[in-house]
């Protein structure tokens, strides 16, 4: 009886020892938890409004694909007014929690010669951005910003638009 308590008693303190040792190689060798960007592709529909030569409204169509296992989207935009621009990108996506990202993409938008929220002239653009989805849904709302450089025919002027929107994710 005497042999069996003694042989208990070391195996308890060679457990609570070896759990000691996993516990603090766990917090040596444990890496950050990273949120993932939020998850999914989208079309979504919304509005668009231009803050430069005439405050131009007109409604946007937005499609995000987000390629797997990089933070990598790849973004269009169509802006239909009085004209139409299309406004292709490629965004990197910083994960803010696991439903939310931001991203900064840079890209082209194609016009024609009417004017548009984002000029009357093909540009380079960069598009800083945010995308929030909803627990238990395909809902996702999206709102960005497009800065087109040189992007009025006659003046070379900066445009600058933003826009906002509802989505499904696909």
């Amino acid at each position: 009886m005497k042999g069996l308590k003694q042989g208990l008693k070391q195996r308890s303190v060679l457990g609570l020892a070896g759990l000691s040792l996993s516990l603090l190689g766990l917090g040596v060798s444990s890496e950050a938890a990273i949120a993932q960007a939020a998850y999914g592709s989208y079309v979504g529909v919304g509005g668009s409004l231009g803050l430069q030569e005439g405050n131009d409204v007109s409604g946007v169509v937005a499609v995000r694909y987000r390629l797997l296992e990089v933070p990598i989207s790849l973004r269009t935009q169509v802006l239909a007014g009085s004209g139409i621009a299309i406004v292709p990108t490629v965004s990197y996506d910083i994960p803010i929690d696991w439903e939310t990202d931001a991203y900064i993409g840079a890209g082209v938008a194609f016009t024609g010669s009417e004017d548009t929220p984002v000029g009357n002239t093909t540009s380079f653009v960069l598009q800083p951005g945010i995308d929030r989805t909803f627990a238990n849904s395909n809902v996702v709302v999206f709102g960005n910003a497009i800065i087109a450089f040189d992007a009025y025919e006659e003046t070379n002027r900066t445009g600058v638009s933003i826009q906002g929107g509802v989505g499904i994710q696909f």
